[in-house]
């Protein structure tokens, strides 16, 4: 962090910082571009300014020509697309922080905003295969035990080696069905695969497609490079990912988030330290990450975060409660924006305490009160500096952001909705053939040849001398014989000129018919 006065500040060349506020003293808080990717912390109560931050950050990234991508899990910082307006609510608030801040350059402006939604109501779908996803976090998601997970990497092993493309919940579905019907060819290649746990997995699937999670999954998948864009003004595109209808699957939420991260890290090159980051990430609602996470997942957390810096990619976190992020992944955490926490419950005690520790000690500054004192729009602000260490905590007035604070109107999402760069790439779903066809076919296929071979094997047992006459021969016989005495007997009574009422020819096609079902039921 870089603290100059207000005389200074006119000398600073601020293409190589972010700019976050002015402390107490009017000296300027800043965030060092080259030290973005070592993450970040962005910490607060509920209304104390959090997201207002997080806008002014990425706004500040984006003019810099750093891409961002940052999940919008209530809905309002949609407006990140739009200019600030004097009529809008709290502009007067705005203005007047900005010429507090000495902000003389102050105006409003948009951002180039591309939005992406799991569900494609209010952006571009965004879809991950399946095999892409894996049966870790897959098992994740699906809420599987140990025993049920190693079942789970045994299909997808199987599906490996056998080339059957596992694309969506269709093909993963007709994967498992197989998996039940030959769980003992799978036992004795692989080890024990029981019903019962495929059966208990084939459940979860089900369970967890019905809250929507089935659209995450197809293709055309997600390019990451797609994430790294600049418009034409050299800007970086902000991805806004609407998540107010992916918060109610907080598990769906975070697992995505991380799967985002792990294909970041295992899509990019190595670049070290760049002198920008090559996108920064804003994981908001980051306690959802840890909740209830296994320990091997936690670990996978942990290494991807410790490793994805060397690829250009800053992560900030941004939850209520700094507590929440565990200390394996906190320490990780270099540049800290603290807003105002409150002291209502032991917990929270807890919290501010630790909050308080994690800060450069300032001996101007009881940092453990300020936190409960900071007002709307304050934080607590901590940065590495150009050599890596962190600066000592100042209490900071955050600036104001320059696009608009709140949603977009229906009209005015379409409105960018339509001149995205990604129209028309994945707005339209993909089948191509993958396991649920090949596995169908194979079936047909099988189901085929078992009645090419039964239909064989009747003709050439019917080529073959029969030692005793069948059925039909039998009953065909039979009705002949009986036939035959019919139509002897109505020739002796008419020779013997009998009177009768019936018709001869009738009442003989009669015994004839009867005596033919007759013989048959013998």
């Amino acid at each position: 962090m870089r603290q100059q006065s207000n005389k200074e500040r006119a000398k600073v060349s601020e293409q190589a910082e972010i700019f976050l506020g002015n402390d107490l003293d009017g000296n300027r808080q800043a965030l060092a571009l080259s030290r973005a990717n070592r993450h970040g912390l962005i910490a607060g109560a509920t209304g104390t300014g959090k997201t207002v931050t997080l806008q002014g950050m990425a706004e500040s990234f984006s003019a810099h020509g750093v891409p961002v991508f940052v999940a919008d899990v209530k809905g309002d910082l949609s407006g990140i697309a739009m200019p600030g307006s004097p009529t809008f609510k709290h502009a007067d608030k705005l203005e007047s922080r900005a010429k507090e801040l000495g902000m003389e350059d102050y105006a409003y402006s948009d951002n180039s905003v591309v939005f992406w939604d799991l569900y494609g109501k209010n952006g571009h779908p965004i879809r991950t295969t399946v095999s892409e996803m894996g049966p870790l976090l897959l098992s994740r998601l699906l809420d599987l035990n140990d025993t049920q997970e190693g079942v789970l990497q045994i299909v997808f092993r199987y599906a490996d080696e056998n080339e059957l493309l596992l694309l969506d919940f269709e093909d993963l579905r007709a994967m498992l069905a197989w998996a039940y019907d030959n769980a003992k060819e799978l036992s004795g290649a692989y080890g024990n695969v029981s019903k019962q746990s495929v059966g208990a997995i084939q459940r979860q699937l089900l369970s967890f497609e019905s809250q929507g999670a089935d659209n995450f999954f197809g293709e055309p998948a997600l390019e990451i490079d797609d994430f790294l864009t600049v418009d034409e003004q050299g800007r970086g595109v902000v991805n806004v990912l609407a998540a107010e209808q992916l918060m109610r699957s907080p598990k769906l939420y975070a697992t995505f988030l991380l799967w985002l991260l792990a294909e970041l890290f295992e899509t990019l090159p190595e670049v070290g330290d760049p002198e920008k980051p090559k996108l920064v990430f804003f994981f908001d609602e980051a306690h959802l990450l840890f909740d209830d996470a296994p320990d091997a997942l936690q670990e996978t957390i942990e290494r991807v975060v410790r490793l994805i810096r060397s690829k250009g990619v800053g992560v900030f976190f941004v939850t209520q409660n700094p507590i929440d992020i565990p200390e394996e992944i906190a320490g990780q955490l270099g540049n800290r924006v603290q807003h105002a926490l409150r002291a209502f419950t032991p917990r929270d005690k807890r919290a501010i305490k630790a909050a308080a520790e994690t800060f450069r000690i300032n001996p101007d500054l009881d940092v453990e009160q300020a936190i409960t004192e900071l007002k709307v729009g304050e934080a607590l602000v901590s940065t590495l500096d150009e050599e890596g260490a962190p600066t000592i905590v100042q209490r900071t007035l955050i600036k104001p952001p320059r696009s608009r604070l709140g949603p977009l109107t229906v009209k005015e999402r379409a409105i960018i909705q339509s001149v995205s760069p990604f129209d028309g790439k994945y707005d339209e779903e993909v089948n191509r053939e993958s396991a649920e066809e090949v596995l169908l076919k194979k079936a047909q296929d099988a189901a085929k040849t078992a009645e090419e071979v039964e239909k064989k094997g009747r003709e050439e047992v019917a080529k073959q001398p029969r030692k005793t006459p069948s059925m039909w021969e039998k009953a065909g016989k039979g009705a002949a014989r009986a036939a035959a005495g019919s139509l002897a007997s109505i020739a002796v009574a008419t020779a013997l000129g009998k009177k009768s009422s019936a018709n001869p020819l009738r009442t003989g096609a009669t015994a004839f018919v009867r005596n033919i079902l007759g013989g048959l039921m013998r």
